[in-house]
């Protein structure tokens, strides 16, 4: 018969795997969320990478710096996707627009309009930490 040690440590082991997969199932099932059409026909990442890709000439040096500084407190293994659905809306914004390249003002207000707001808090110290003005989009973190 396996000792008292040994079944409390495959306990363990199994609510330590179940709850990695737990985790792993999530973000899958979110991935999955976004690749689903929509009532268009075109799915959430159908319109990120639309919105990517027609900007594309619009983007300026400076506004590549900009959007950089934007998911620099983005973790490292997520900074990519971050990068990619903040770019998708700044470039929403900028086309909505009819500008002719992405300025700081379309930064500001598409990265406010990425965020979610649960992290609105953390967005505004950063915000503030970064010397950049974002009264003029206080009206979006409502």
């Amino acid at each position: 018969m396996p000792s008292q040690t040994f079944m409390i440590a495959m306990i363990f082991w199994a609510f330590i795997l179940l709850f990695f997969m737990s985790v792993g199932g999530y973000f899958m099932f979110r991935k999955f969320m976004k690749v689903l059409p929509k009532a268009d026909g075109k799915s959430k990442l159908d319109w990120q990478n639309y919105y990517v890709d027609t900007s594309r000439h619009m983007w300026t040096d400076s506004s590549k710096n900009f959007l950089e500084l934007l998911v620099s407190p983005v973790p490292g293994p997520f900074r990519d996707i971050a990068r990619h659905s903040i770019a998708a809306r700044i470039a929403q914004v900028a086309l909505e627009a009819n500008a002719t390249e992405v300025t700081q003002q379309h930064c500001i207000e598409g990265y406010i309009l990425a965020t979610p707001k649960r992290d609105y808090p953390s967005l505004v110290k950063f915000l503030e930490k970064q010397d950049i003005d974002y009264t003029p989009y206080k009206h979006l973190m409502v």
